[in-house]
């Protein structure tokens, strides 16, 4: 199945720009840059990634979950059940 929400487009962006400060940390790395400064770094990556994962819920939500209960397929929502626990660790 084929999921084009209304924000597919935000999340991939977002997911470049964590790609290309993932890179930068590990240039930092190669580097030897002070650890407290790369600890920052991935503590901004790790909230970048948290927001992208919310933004992506939120579509799921809006989209897919308000189909699945009109229709009344509870795999759907069982499967959110388990990604948001997974999201969630």
């Amino acid at each position: 199945m084929e999921h084009k929400h209304e924000h597919t487009d935000r999340v991939v962006h977002r997911l470049s720009k964590v790609m290309g400060h993932m890179e930068a940390v590990k240039r930092m790395v190669l580097e030897g840059r002070e650890c407290s400064e790369i600890l920052i770094q991935i503590a901004a990556i790790k909230s970048a990634i948290n927001n992208v994962g919310k933004l992506l819920l939120k579509d799921h939500i809006d989209h897919c979950i308000v189909h699945a209960i009109e229709s009344g397929d509870t795999e759907t929502i069982a499967a959110l059940h388990s990604a948001i626990d997974t999201f969630v660790r």
